[in-house]
């Protein structure tokens, strides 16, 4: 499987956030996307995740389900968590499962791997961040899916947590899955460096 951009060109509210830019990641790849502040870098995800239209250029995936649109194919995971306050823990993971669709792996057993089994009936409201955190990335366990698009996911994540993290990425590339992160802070995992200048 291979992940490619060729001159893209990112537009948001008027203004060019970059252009121009290439990439390409292959199974087993992590790509590390930084840049400063405004330097398009969440932008990129989103265009990646189908979230955002480019303004130039295009993203293919070869290798990947035919049947299948990339952003089928994608666990896009925001810098936010996208999580109910009301709702409990293992509730939010149901709602996120149905929402994705496509084959499920156990929500009991993703929770476990994360650290939260034990706060499957507590409502996401009394969540530390890092267990909020730690909630998102159950998700990317329950559906899986080939391509993870991460948005500074070490966010609010102990030390532990890193490490869980690591962990769950090597598991996911020895699947043949890849990875492409946008960050300020090292991944924990041997990456390819895509840096993105663009403006402030």
């Amino acid at each position: 499987m291979r992940l490619s951009g060729q001159g893209l060109t990112c537009v948001r509210g008027g203004r060019e956030v970059f252009s121009g830019l290439d990439f390409e990641a292959a199974s087993g790849d992590v790509v590390a996307v930084v840049g400063r502040n405004g330097s398009g870098k969440t932008s990129l995800l989103r265009l990646i995740a189908g979230l955002l239209i480019p303004a130039g250029g295009r993203i293919v995936l070869d290798g990947g389900d035919a049947e299948m649109t990339l952003p089928e194919q994608c666990h896009y995971l925001g810098h936010r968590d996208a999580l109910k306050p009301a709702l409990s823990v293992a509730e939010n993971l149901s709602f996120w499962a149905d929402f994705l669709g496509g084959e499920r792996c156990g929500a009991a057993e993703s929770l476990a791997t994360v650290g939260l089994d034990h706060a499957t009936d507590l409502p996401a409201a009394f969540l530390s961040a890092g267990q909020r955190r730690r909630l998102s990335l159950a998700r990317l366990l329950t559906v899986r899916r080939p391509v993870w698009l991460l948005d500074e996911p070490t966010n609010a994540l102990d030390v532990a947590g890193q490490d869980l993290f690591g962990g769950l990425m090597r598991d996911h590339l020895a699947r043949g899955g890849l990875i492409i992160a946008a960050t300020h802070t090292a991944l924990g995992i041997a990456a390819r460096e895509l840096r993105i200048g663009g403006m402030a």
